[in-house]
Protein backbone atom coordinates (compact mmCIF):
# COMPACT_ATOMS: atom_id res chain seq x y z
CA UNK A 1 0.00 0.00 0.00
CA UNK A 2 1.19 3.50 -1.04
CA UNK A 3 0.75 6.74 0.83
CA UNK A 4 0.83 9.86 -0.52
CA UNK A 5 3.05 12.44 1.03
CA UNK A 6 3.70 16.13 -0.08
CA UNK A 7 7.31 16.48 -1.66
CA UNK A 8 7.87 19.75 0.33
CA UNK A 9 7.62 17.54 3.63
CA UNK A 10 10.06 15.04 2.70
CA UNK A 11 12.72 17.95 1.98
CA UNK A 12 11.98 19.58 4.88
CA UNK A 13 12.52 16.17 7.02
CA UNK A 14 15.86 15.76 5.19
CA UNK A 15 16.85 19.22 5.72
CA UNK A 16 16.23 19.05 9.52
CA UNK A 17 18.44 16.39 9.71
CA UNK A 18 20.88 18.07 7.66
CA UNK A 19 21.39 15.33 5.99
CA UNK A 20 23.45 15.65 2.68
CA UNK A 21 22.13 14.09 -1.01
CA UNK A 22 24.72 11.54 -1.13
CA UNK A 23 24.03 10.37 2.92
CA UNK A 24 20.18 10.52 2.28
CA UNK A 25 20.60 8.57 -1.19
CA UNK A 26 22.81 5.78 0.70
CA UNK A 27 20.11 5.78 3.32
CA UNK A 28 17.10 5.98 1.45
CA UNK A 29 17.69 4.90 -2.29
CA UNK A 30 13.98 5.91 -3.19
CA UNK A 31 14.06 9.48 -1.90
CA UNK A 32 14.90 11.35 -5.51
CA UNK A 33 11.70 9.66 -6.74
CA UNK A 34 9.61 10.33 -4.05
CA UNK A 35 10.39 13.70 -3.90
CA UNK A 36 9.91 14.66 -7.67
CA UNK A 37 6.66 12.46 -7.50
CA UNK A 38 7.62 10.05 -9.45
CA UNK A 39 6.91 7.11 -7.02
CA UNK A 40 5.06 6.89 -3.56
CA UNK A 41 6.83 5.47 -0.68
CA UNK A 42 4.94 2.11 1.25
CA UNK A 43 4.04 3.16 4.79
CA UNK A 44 7.08 0.51 6.19
CA UNK A 45 9.27 2.91 3.57
CA UNK A 46 7.87 6.43 4.64
CA UNK A 47 8.71 5.00 8.50
CA UNK A 48 12.26 3.89 7.75
CA UNK A 49 12.51 7.19 6.20
CA UNK A 50 11.15 9.06 9.20
CA UNK A 51 13.65 6.91 11.47
CA UNK A 52 16.64 7.53 9.33
CA UNK A 53 15.90 11.64 9.86
CA UNK A 54 15.37 11.54 12.87
CA UNK A 55 11.10 12.93 12.44
CA UNK A 56 8.03 11.92 13.63
CA UNK A 57 6.49 10.28 10.87
CA UNK A 58 3.25 11.42 11.95
CA UNK A 59 4.43 15.11 10.56
CA UNK A 60 5.10 13.61 7.29
CA UNK A 61 1.81 13.56 7.12
CA UNK A 62 0.77 17.38 7.83
CA UNK A 63 -0.72 19.76 5.15
CA UNK A 64 3.05 22.08 5.02
CA UNK A 65 5.52 21.95 7.07
CA UNK A 66 5.73 22.35 10.75
CA UNK A 67 8.11 25.08 12.10
CA UNK A 68 9.77 23.50 15.67
CA UNK A 69 10.14 25.87 18.66
CA UNK A 70 12.48 25.22 21.35
CA UNK A 71 10.10 24.87 24.47
CA UNK A 72 11.39 26.08 26.83
CA UNK A 73 12.94 29.75 27.06
CA UNK A 74 15.71 29.82 24.33
CA UNK A 75 18.91 31.89 26.14
CA UNK A 76 21.21 31.29 23.70
CA UNK A 77 22.97 33.96 21.49
CA UNK A 78 23.20 32.40 17.63
CA UNK A 79 26.37 32.91 15.65
CA UNK A 80 26.01 33.75 11.75
CA UNK A 81 27.39 30.25 10.97
CA UNK A 82 24.36 28.18 13.10
CA UNK A 83 20.62 27.39 11.83
CA UNK A 84 18.17 29.23 13.82
CA UNK A 85 16.37 26.00 13.56
CA UNK A 86 17.17 23.59 16.23
CA UNK A 87 18.08 20.23 15.05
CA UNK A 88 16.28 17.07 16.09
CA UNK A 89 19.14 15.83 18.25
CA UNK A 90 18.34 19.04 20.50
CA UNK A 91 14.82 18.89 20.53
CA UNK A 92 15.02 15.39 21.00
CA UNK A 93 17.35 15.60 23.89
CA UNK A 94 14.40 18.32 25.36
CA UNK A 95 11.52 15.89 25.17
CA UNK A 96 13.28 12.67 26.75
CA UNK A 97 14.66 14.98 29.83
CA UNK A 98 10.89 16.49 30.20
CA UNK A 99 9.50 13.20 30.27
CA UNK A 100 11.80 11.74 32.85
CA UNK A 101 10.84 15.28 34.67
CA UNK A 102 7.00 14.25 34.54
CA UNK A 103 7.70 10.82 35.73
CA UNK A 104 10.01 12.01 38.70
CA UNK A 105 7.85 14.64 39.48
CA UNK A 106 4.86 11.98 40.02
CA UNK A 107 6.98 9.51 41.95
CA UNK A 108 7.96 12.22 44.42
CA UNK A 109 4.59 13.82 45.32
CA UNK A 110 3.50 10.08 45.47
CA UNK A 111 6.72 9.86 47.76
CA UNK A 112 5.68 12.63 49.91
CA UNK A 113 8.68 14.74 48.65
CA UNK A 114 8.11 18.29 49.79
CA UNK A 115 8.95 21.54 47.15
CA UNK A 116 12.43 22.53 47.45
CA UNK A 117 13.00 25.74 49.01
CA UNK A 118 16.01 26.66 47.19
CA UNK A 119 14.13 26.77 43.36
CA UNK A 120 13.10 30.36 42.59
CA UNK A 121 14.91 31.48 46.22
CA UNK A 122 16.32 34.23 44.41
CA UNK A 123 15.68 37.21 42.02
CA UNK A 124 18.16 38.69 39.28
CA UNK A 125 17.63 41.95 41.26
CA UNK A 126 19.68 39.85 43.94
CA UNK A 127 23.16 40.00 44.60
CA UNK A 128 25.42 38.34 42.81
CA UNK A 129 28.10 37.38 45.56
CA UNK A 130 25.34 37.05 48.42
CA UNK A 131 23.48 34.42 46.22
CA UNK A 132 26.25 32.45 44.97
CA UNK A 133 27.22 32.10 48.48
CA UNK A 134 23.85 30.54 49.34
CA UNK A 135 24.61 28.20 46.68
CA UNK A 136 27.81 27.26 47.92
CA UNK A 137 26.48 26.82 51.54
CA UNK A 138 23.36 24.41 50.42
CA UNK A 139 25.55 22.57 47.63
CA UNK A 140 28.32 22.19 50.71
CA UNK A 141 30.75 23.24 47.80
CA UNK A 142 34.08 22.86 49.57
CA UNK A 143 36.98 25.09 48.25
CA UNK A 144 39.60 23.40 49.88
CA UNK A 145 38.28 19.92 49.14
CA UNK A 146 38.20 20.16 45.90
CA UNK A 147 41.90 22.06 45.38
CA UNK A 148 43.26 18.56 47.13
CA UNK A 149 41.19 16.74 43.95
CA UNK A 150 44.06 15.40 41.15
CA UNK A 151 42.11 15.87 38.71
CA UNK A 152 39.16 17.93 36.46
CA UNK A 153 36.74 14.65 36.09
CA UNK A 154 37.11 14.37 39.70
CA UNK A 155 35.97 17.77 40.85
CA UNK A 156 33.06 17.20 38.23
CA UNK A 157 31.99 14.08 39.29
CA UNK A 158 31.80 15.55 42.67
CA UNK A 159 30.17 18.59 42.11
CA UNK A 160 27.55 16.33 39.96
CA UNK A 161 27.03 14.48 43.21
CA UNK A 162 26.34 17.27 45.47
CA UNK A 163 23.54 18.47 43.25
CA UNK A 164 22.38 15.17 43.06
CA UNK A 165 22.14 15.13 47.01
CA UNK A 166 20.47 18.66 46.87
CA UNK A 167 17.48 17.02 45.30
CA UNK A 168 18.03 17.83 41.57
CA UNK A 169 18.53 15.66 38.70
CA UNK A 170 21.64 16.05 36.50
CA UNK A 171 21.80 13.99 33.36
CA UNK A 172 25.37 14.36 31.73
CA UNK A 173 25.59 12.91 27.52
CA UNK A 174 27.15 13.64 24.64
CA UNK A 175 24.63 11.77 22.37
CA UNK A 176 20.60 11.60 22.15
CA UNK A 177 19.07 9.25 24.55
CA UNK A 178 21.53 6.31 24.34
CA UNK A 179 21.90 6.59 20.47
CA UNK A 180 25.88 6.70 20.17
CA UNK A 181 25.33 7.49 16.60
CA UNK A 182 23.40 10.86 17.68
CA UNK A 183 26.44 12.85 19.15
CA UNK A 184 25.20 15.94 20.52
CA UNK A 185 26.88 19.11 19.23
CA UNK A 186 27.91 21.99 22.06
CA UNK A 187 28.45 24.38 19.71
CA UNK A 188 24.56 24.36 19.85
CA UNK A 189 23.80 24.48 23.19
CA UNK A 190 25.71 22.87 26.37
CA UNK A 191 23.25 22.88 28.42
CA UNK A 192 19.93 23.20 29.91
CA UNK A 193 17.19 23.40 32.76
CA UNK A 194 14.13 22.47 33.52
CA UNK A 195 12.76 24.17 36.66
CA UNK A 196 10.17 22.64 38.81
CA UNK A 197 9.57 22.80 42.34
CA UNK A 198 10.30 19.06 43.36
CA UNK A 199 11.69 17.71 40.08
CA UNK A 200 14.17 20.43 39.16
CA UNK A 201 16.74 18.95 36.01
CA UNK A 202 19.51 20.07 34.30
CA UNK A 203 21.25 18.58 31.78
CA UNK A 204 24.58 19.21 30.63
CA UNK A 205 26.37 18.27 27.13
CA UNK A 206 28.64 15.63 27.56
CA UNK A 207 30.51 16.29 24.82
CA UNK A 208 31.90 19.50 25.81
CA UNK A 209 35.25 19.99 27.81
CA UNK A 210 35.62 18.70 31.00
CA UNK A 211 36.16 22.30 32.29
CA UNK A 212 33.14 23.37 30.23
CA UNK A 213 30.76 21.07 31.88
CA UNK A 214 32.10 22.96 35.36
CA UNK A 215 31.00 26.31 34.21
CA UNK A 216 28.00 24.91 32.40
CA UNK A 217 26.68 23.88 35.54
CA UNK A 218 27.03 26.25 37.16
CA UNK A 219 25.47 28.54 35.37
CA UNK A 220 22.21 25.99 35.04
CA UNK A 221 22.29 25.73 38.85
CA UNK A 222 21.68 29.52 38.87
CA UNK A 223 18.61 29.02 36.94
CA UNK A 224 17.45 26.65 39.61
CA UNK A 225 18.30 28.97 42.12
CA UNK A 226 15.82 31.44 39.76
CA UNK A 227 13.30 29.06 39.39
CA UNK A 228 13.26 29.60 35.63
CA UNK A 229 13.94 26.93 33.17
CA UNK A 230 16.21 28.09 29.93
CA UNK A 231 18.00 26.76 27.32
CA UNK A 232 21.75 28.08 27.30
CA UNK A 233 25.46 28.35 25.33
CA UNK A 234 26.63 29.61 28.76
CA UNK A 235 30.83 30.87 28.28
CA UNK A 236 32.90 32.29 31.01
CA UNK A 237 33.30 35.35 28.71
CA UNK A 238 30.38 36.12 27.40
CA UNK A 239 28.53 39.04 28.22
CA UNK A 240 24.71 38.00 27.23
CA UNK A 241 22.38 40.77 26.67
CA UNK A 242 19.70 38.78 28.43
CA UNK A 243 19.31 39.86 32.06
CA UNK A 244 18.81 36.77 33.12
CA UNK A 245 21.74 34.99 31.17
CA UNK A 246 23.87 37.94 31.96
CA UNK A 247 23.24 37.55 36.15
CA UNK A 248 23.54 33.55 36.09
CA UNK A 249 26.88 33.89 34.54
CA UNK A 250 28.18 36.01 37.05
CA UNK A 251 26.60 33.45 39.86
CA UNK A 252 28.21 30.40 38.13
CA UNK A 253 31.76 32.68 38.07
CA UNK A 254 31.26 34.10 41.55
CA UNK A 255 30.02 30.36 42.58
CA UNK A 256 33.54 28.64 41.57
CA UNK A 257 35.45 31.21 42.23
CA UNK A 258 34.90 33.61 44.57
CA UNK A 259 36.08 36.83 44.79
CA UNK A 260 37.64 36.75 48.04
CA UNK A 261 39.42 33.48 47.76
CA UNK A 262 40.88 34.82 44.07
CA UNK A 263 42.01 38.13 45.73
CA UNK A 264 44.05 35.73 48.16
CA UNK A 265 45.86 33.26 45.60
CA UNK A 266 46.50 35.32 43.05
CA UNK A 267 49.89 36.20 42.52
CA UNK A 268 49.72 39.67 40.03
CA UNK A 269 53.93 39.78 39.58
CA UNK A 270 53.64 36.27 37.70
CA UNK A 271 53.27 35.61 34.04
CA UNK A 272 49.77 35.78 33.18
CA UNK A 273 50.02 32.25 31.10
CA UNK A 274 51.39 30.14 33.48
CA UNK A 275 49.49 31.94 36.80
CA UNK A 276 46.45 31.37 34.66
CA UNK A 277 47.09 27.67 34.57
CA UNK A 278 47.65 27.67 38.31
CA UNK A 279 44.89 29.17 39.29
CA UNK A 280 42.88 26.90 37.50
CA UNK A 281 44.42 23.84 38.70
CA UNK A 282 43.66 25.23 42.21
CA UNK A 283 40.23 25.63 41.74
CA UNK A 284 39.16 22.95 39.23
CA UNK A 285 38.25 25.08 36.58
CA UNK A 286 39.05 25.93 32.94
CA UNK A 287 41.29 28.83 31.87
CA UNK A 288 38.82 30.96 30.41
CA UNK A 289 37.13 31.16 33.57
CA UNK A 290 40.59 32.14 35.69
CA UNK A 291 40.64 35.14 32.77
CA UNK A 292 37.18 36.42 33.39
CA UNK A 293 37.17 36.32 37.13
CA UNK A 294 40.62 37.87 36.88
CA UNK A 295 39.12 40.68 34.53
CA UNK A 296 36.10 40.98 37.00
CA UNK A 297 38.83 41.72 39.52
CA UNK A 298 40.04 44.32 37.80
CA UNK A 299 43.33 42.32 37.08
CA UNK A 300 43.20 42.19 33.49
CA UNK A 301 42.32 45.65 31.17
CA UNK A 302 39.25 44.53 29.13
CA UNK A 303 41.77 44.52 25.74
CA UNK A 304 44.23 42.19 27.78
CA UNK A 305 41.22 40.20 28.90
CA UNK A 306 39.82 39.71 25.14
CA UNK A 307 42.90 38.84 24.00
CA UNK A 308 44.48 36.18 26.43
CA UNK A 309 41.02 34.82 25.80
CA UNK A 310 40.57 34.75 22.51
CA UNK A 311 44.20 33.15 22.47
CA UNK A 312 42.90 30.37 24.59
CA UNK A 313 39.55 29.48 23.24
CA UNK A 314 41.63 28.74 20.21
CA UNK A 315 44.19 26.76 21.87
CA UNK A 316 41.28 24.89 23.76
CA UNK A 317 39.13 24.27 20.59
CA UNK A 318 42.15 22.51 19.52
CA UNK A 319 41.78 20.09 22.48
CA UNK A 320 38.51 19.56 22.17
CA UNK A 321 38.26 16.06 19.43
CA UNK A 322 40.33 14.70 21.95
CA UNK A 323 39.20 15.89 25.65
CA UNK A 324 35.69 16.20 25.95
CA UNK A 325 33.53 13.53 24.28
CA UNK A 326 33.95 10.23 25.90
CA UNK A 327 33.23 11.78 29.37
CA UNK A 328 30.58 10.31 31.29
CA UNK A 329 29.30 7.85 29.31
CA UNK A 330 28.07 5.28 31.71
CA UNK A 331 23.99 4.94 31.41
CA UNK A 332 23.69 6.05 35.66
CA UNK A 333 25.46 9.78 34.14
CA UNK A 334 23.20 9.96 31.27
CA UNK A 335 20.14 9.70 33.01
CA UNK A 336 21.11 10.86 36.36
CA UNK A 337 21.92 8.57 39.21
CA UNK A 338 18.51 10.41 41.41
CA UNK A 339 16.51 9.73 38.41
CA UNK A 340 17.79 5.90 37.90
CA UNK A 341 17.49 4.68 41.36
CA UNK A 342 13.70 5.90 42.03
CA UNK A 343 12.74 4.53 38.60
CA UNK A 344 14.67 1.23 39.18
CA UNK A 345 13.67 0.98 42.88
CA UNK A 346 9.75 2.08 41.75
CA UNK A 347 10.23 -0.87 39.15
CA UNK A 348 11.25 -3.63 41.42
CA UNK A 349 8.41 -2.43 43.77
CA UNK A 350 6.17 -2.93 40.80
CA UNK A 351 4.86 0.75 40.75
CA UNK A 352 5.90 1.36 37.50
CA UNK A 353 6.07 -1.25 34.49
CA UNK A 354 9.43 -2.81 33.11
CA UNK A 355 8.04 -1.24 29.37
CA UNK A 356 7.91 2.39 30.85
CA UNK A 357 11.29 1.99 32.16
CA UNK A 358 13.22 0.76 29.54
CA UNK A 359 11.45 3.90 27.83
CA UNK A 360 12.55 6.25 30.01
CA UNK A 361 15.99 4.76 30.08
CA UNK A 362 16.67 3.92 26.75
CA UNK A 363 17.16 0.18 26.34
CA UNK A 364 15.43 -2.92 26.09
CA UNK A 365 17.42 -5.45 27.97
CA UNK A 366 16.65 -7.00 31.21
CA UNK A 367 20.22 -7.69 31.74
CA UNK A 368 21.23 -4.44 31.11
CA UNK A 369 18.47 -3.18 33.89
CA UNK A 370 19.87 -5.41 36.49
CA UNK A 371 23.66 -4.21 35.96
CA UNK A 372 22.06 -0.85 36.09
CA UNK A 373 20.07 -1.48 39.46
CA UNK A 374 23.36 -3.25 41.10
CA UNK A 375 25.45 -0.12 40.10
CA UNK A 376 23.11 1.90 41.93
CA UNK A 377 22.70 -0.55 44.73
CA UNK A 378 19.01 -0.85 44.07
CA UNK A 379 18.43 -5.18 43.62
CA UNK A 380 15.71 -6.75 43.84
Amino acid sequence: MRVEVKPELLRWAAERAGLSAGVLARRVPQFSAWERGEAAPTLKQLERFAQATHAPVGYLFLPQPPVERVPIPDFRTLRAEQPARPSPDLLDTLYICQQRQEWYRDFARASGEERLAFVGSARVTDDVDVTAASMRAALGFDLEARRQMPTWTDALRRFIEQADALGVLVMVSGVVGSNNRRKLDPDEFRGFTLSDPVAPLVFINGADTKAAQMFTLAHEMAHIWLGESALSDAAPGASPTHRVERWCNQGAAELLVPSAALRTDYRPDSELSGEMLRLAGRFKVSSLVILRRLHDAGALTPQQFWAAYEAEVRHLRGLRKGSGGDFYLTLGARVGKRFARALVASTLEGRSSFTEAFRLLGFRKMATFRDLGRSLGVQA
